[in-house]
């Protein structure tokens, strides 16, 4: 059959609006690649440092927790400063942030100076954590929004991965850490430069009043009339309701009937580093070596690791939208849980891990990767930036972001001391247990959000039904 050339041209334009979208939150999403490729060289770089400035080990802690400590900052910052000059300035500025902090963390001439360097590194990293999902979600169309929003947590994996490779690439030269610490400013510059061709988020300028480039904006990223009308529609409803009582401090994320959003988005935020992902990123050479594998062996599978998470967090990203947030948590959560479960069983024995037991260990460990990384890790961030009204989203979206934070640094500290007062056996099935409490939180507290509009969603919050889960059959008739 032929299609007519008006029709033709229109789904040219669809095609084109797009493809602009994917490439607007590619974009956005190398902030991902700087988040972790600097949560990643520490590993590397630390130990050269320490020769470097010969540090103790209260002077190592610190140089590691400086970007946790910071990253805290910056996400409580970063949201106040993109809601008054914008998302995509908010952005630009993290990336100058982390080209600086980069060359100061590479060119710093003692411990205080790389620590400060750090510090601010960690801002940046802060601020691109909160500001960069809640872009991306006020930029992307209902039924795409999950899988642009999650190529976030997608880059973040290839930022690690690429922070192992440069770790093993340049290591050798006593001052080879220099380098590793400047190499992360060249994603930093590519995220400025690109953000210089991106649009504004058309959500903050209809609530900034700047209806016409808001809509020019829309019109570029649907490509058709007919969804820029619908939500153009939805968020002037929104603000309309809003009109002379928005109140966007913070003490109106204290309001009861935004209650039931903190508790999902916080309590997945907090459980996505207490269900123990980055236990097994960041310890998993030591574990492995403690086993009687050599350390080049450990350091393979640490990679294999790395791979792994890439891996299920593209199939996370494909599915996502498909399956939908909630069912996806629910289906993969239980096999997380019993993959610690029996990696923890393989170390109720003292013999040398060997044979079945070590095909067991390793199966297991992959397992727990695919299964946490290919949930919580990818929802993360997108639950976050999406549950949020438009008034309070970058100030909440910051808040969930400094609570990942916070609990990373607390996983961090803890996790060698569980090691030495439960054992390995009892450190792996605590995290099991609290993979088993995280299913329990999202079957009670988190809704589905696929291919709901946020101004759906916001409305579901004002109504007092957040947690039905109808959202998906009623966001795609939206949208």
């Amino acid at each position: 059959m032929e299609v007519l050339p008006q029709f033709a041209h229109l789904d040219d334009r669809r095609v084109e609006a797009r493809r602009y979208v994917g490439i607007a939150a590619a974009v956005a999403a190398v902030g991902g690649l700087l988040f972790g490729y600097d949560t990643g060289i520490i590993a590397s770089a630390l130990i050269y440092v320490t020769q470097s400035f010969s540090l103790s080990t209260n002077g190592q802690e610190w140089v590691a927790a400086a970007l946790n400590l910071g990253a805290v900052a910056g996400a409580v910052i970063s949201g106040p400063v993109s809601d008054r000059y914008g998302r995509r300035p908010a952005i630009m500025l993290a990336s100058v942030v982390f080209i600086l902090a980069s060359f100061g963390c590479g060119l710093a001439p003692d411990e205080t100076v790389l620590i400060i360097a750090r510090l601010f590194l960690g801002v940046a990293i802060g601020a691109t954590t909160q500001i960069v999902p809640v872009y991306v979600a006020e930029l992307a169309p209902a039924e795409r929004r999950g899988s642009l929003v999650s190529l976030f947590q997608m880059v973040f994996s290839l930022g690690l991965l690429v922070a192992f490779f440069v770790g093993y690439e340049l290591a050798g030269p006593p001052d080879c850490w220099r380098a590793m610490f400047m190499l992360g400013a060249v994603p930093a510059v590519l995220l400025a430069v690109g953000m210089l061709f991106l649009p504004e988020s058309p959500r903050w300028l209809l609530h900034r009043e700047q209806e016409v480039r808001a809509i020019a904006i829309l019109y570029r990223l649907r490509g058709h009339h007919d969804p820029v009308r619908q939500e153009l529609d939805a968020v002037l409803c929104v603000e309309g309701e809003d009109a002379g009582g928005a109140d966007t401090r913070w003490s109106a994320l204290r309001q009861a009937w935004l209650r039931p959003a903190l508790v999902a988005a916080l309590g997945i935020a907090a459980l996505s580093q207490l269900s123990g992902p980055n236990v097994i990123v960041y310890y998993a050479p030591i574990i492995l070596s403690q086993t009687g594998l050599g350390h080049s062996t450990a350091l393979l599978t640490s990679v294999l690791v790395g791979v792994t998470s890439t891996i299920t967090t593209v199939m996370g990203i494909a599915l996502i939208d498909r399956v939908g947030r909630r069912r996806m948590l629910l289906w993969m959560l239980p096999f997380a849980a019993l993959s610690l479960f029996i990696l923890g069983a393989v170390f109720l024995s003292s013999a040398p891990v060997a044979g079945v037991r070590m095909v067991l260990m390793v199966a297991s460990l992959l397992g727990y990767i695919f299964f946490n990384f290919g949930s919580l890790s990818v929802a993360v961030w997108l639950i976050a930036s999406e549950v949020f009204p438009l008034q309070v989203r970058s100030k909440a979206m910051g808040l969930a972001s400094a609570t990942v934070w916070l609990s990373d640094t607390l996983v961090s500290l803890v996790t060698l001391s569980l090691v030495n007062a439960l054992g390995t056996t009892g450190t792996f099935w605590l995290f099991g247990v609290i993979n088993v409490i995280s299913f329990v939180f999202v079957w009670a507290c988190v809704p589905e959000t696929a291919g709901t509009t946020l101004e759906d969603i916001e409305g579901r919050l004002r109504t007092g039904t957040f947690l039905t889960q109808g959202g998906r059959e009623g966001g795609r008739a939206r949208s």
